[in-house]
């Protein structure tokens, strides 16, 4: 089992920048996927990026690609989201999840059983 708690959320003006951060603890955090999803009030909880376990492969939705870079570093136990140029429609709170599958089997949430308890990033226009 790995724990996860999130760190690095606040308020930002939109064009701004945040930095998210995700420090695991437990079981080797190495040897997981990881992904960030988010979710906004009232809306379901989606898909942001993943990365596999060794850091050489990453996933974006379309939404987020260009602007967001997910990367970890196994050493520190540490994965992050580098957010850029954020939207108002980037407001959510944000979770980091880790999951033992591969891709393909990394864009949704079921696939991922264990969260952090989330950060919330909010972008005011």
């Amino acid at each position: 089992q790995v724990q996860l708690g999130e760190s690095g959320g606040g308020l930002v003006q939109a064009g701004g920048s945040l930095r998210l951060s995700c420090a695991a603890s437990g079981r080797t955090f190495s040897s997981y996927a990881m992904g960030w999803f988010r979710q906004a009030p009232g809306k379901e909880r989606e898909f942001v990026a993943a990365i596999t376990w060794i850091g050489s492969t990453t996933y974006y939705a379309g939404s987020v690609k260009g602007r967001f870079t997910i990367s970890r570093d196994n050493a520190k136990n540490t994965l992050y989201l580098q957010m850029n140029s954020l939207k108002p429609e980037d407001t959510a709170v944000y979770y980091c999840a880790a999951s033992s599958h591969a891709p393909p089997r990394v864009f949704t949430p079921h696939e991922y059983p264990y969260w952090g308890q989330g950060t919330q990033v909010t972008v005011s226009s």
